[in-house]
């Protein structure tokens, strides 16, 4: 499924320390640059800022990642990036005093509660679903030009007892903070992944930078990203032709190797943040980089 809609005031009714690692450096972000900074929430290993980077026109100045693992990853390839522990805790206060300015907010935020694997308990308050609300208190806060969130496909139909009210509250969210949002159904099967990993992708902007135009020059239709998503891989194998698995559940000695599993089930395809990362800075409504949003 594809989509889009644009803001409307009133549409819907309803200084902690941030855990920054004390090897950031502290000065980061001072020096202009012309790409995109980026600000990866619930980082994983690292998918999201693997794959915009990799366009050339972003640049991640922070991570917010809680889980031991996964920090320890970010760390090894991003040696200089602050990584922040606990999203609940982190401010654009504390960003602005650590000298940290973000222009685009990514993040794939708990899906336990709204998989069809799971207990089905919603993205309310006391869920780690909920913790959407700090996606929105942070994009609120920062205002930056562009956010990148991405969540299992169920997100756009549950709950079971009223379909799409989840997805519903997510667009209300961002309404009520003015900003406009589309969305698009993308496995990771399109762009040539050997599983089809269907995930609901959202990407949202401040309605007042781009108005009316929004809804006449929306992202995910430009021509060449229409095409990559619908075209699919040519020649698509069958089952039987898979290779095999390069993952299994003995250790077989290698160090950390269920938490390495884990990082990879829970990571993103980063090919498909390099491809809306490429199709925003393609886009003609993309504020110039270097300049100030």
């Amino acid at each position: 499924s594809r989509g889009h809609t644009r803001a409307r005031a009133g549409i819907c009714g309803n200084e902690s320390a941030g855990g920054r690692d004390d090897c950031a450096v502290s000065h980061w972000g001072s020096a202009m640059t012309d790409k995109l900074k980026v600000l990866d929430l619930f980082s994983g290993i690292g998918g999201f800022s693997l794959g915009l980077e990799r366009t050339g026109g972003f640049e991640t100045v922070a991570f917010c990642e809680i889980e031991p693992f996964p920090r320890k990853v970010l760390a090894k390839h991003w040696p200089e990036v602050p990584c922040y522990e606990d999203v609940t805790k982190l401010t654009g206060d504390i960003l602005r005093r650590d000298g940290i300015s973000v222009d685009v907010i990514t993040g794939g935020f708990p899906c336990q509660d709204i998989s069809v694997a799971g207990k089905q308990a919603g993205i309310g308050e006391g869920t780690r679903s909920g913790l959407w609300s700090e996606c929105e208190r942070l994009l609120s806060e920062l205002r930056p030009q562009y956010a990148i969130f991405e969540n299992v496909t169920n997100l756009l139909s549950g709950p079971s007892e009223q379909p799409g009210g989840w997805f519903s509250r997510i667009l209300c969210d961002l309404a009520e903070i003015g900003y406009d949002a589309e969305w698009h159904n993308i496995p990771s099967s399109f762009i040539g992944g050997w599983s089809e990993r269907s995930r609901a992708w959202l990407l949202a902007y401040p309605a007042e930078k781009f108005g009316e135009r929004s809804a006449l020059h929306p992202i995910f239709r430009q021509s060449s990203l229409s095409v990559e998503l619908c075209g699919g891989v040519e020649e698509w194998p069958g089952r039987s032709a898979l290779p095999a698995a390069r993952f299994c559940r003995a250790g077989h000695g290698v160090p950390d190797r269920m938490d390495r599993i884990a990082g990879i089930g829970n990571a993103v395809d980063p090919r498909i943040p390099e491809l809306i990362g490429r199709a925003i800075l393609a886009h003609p409504m993309t504020p110039e980089r270097g300049t100030a949003a």
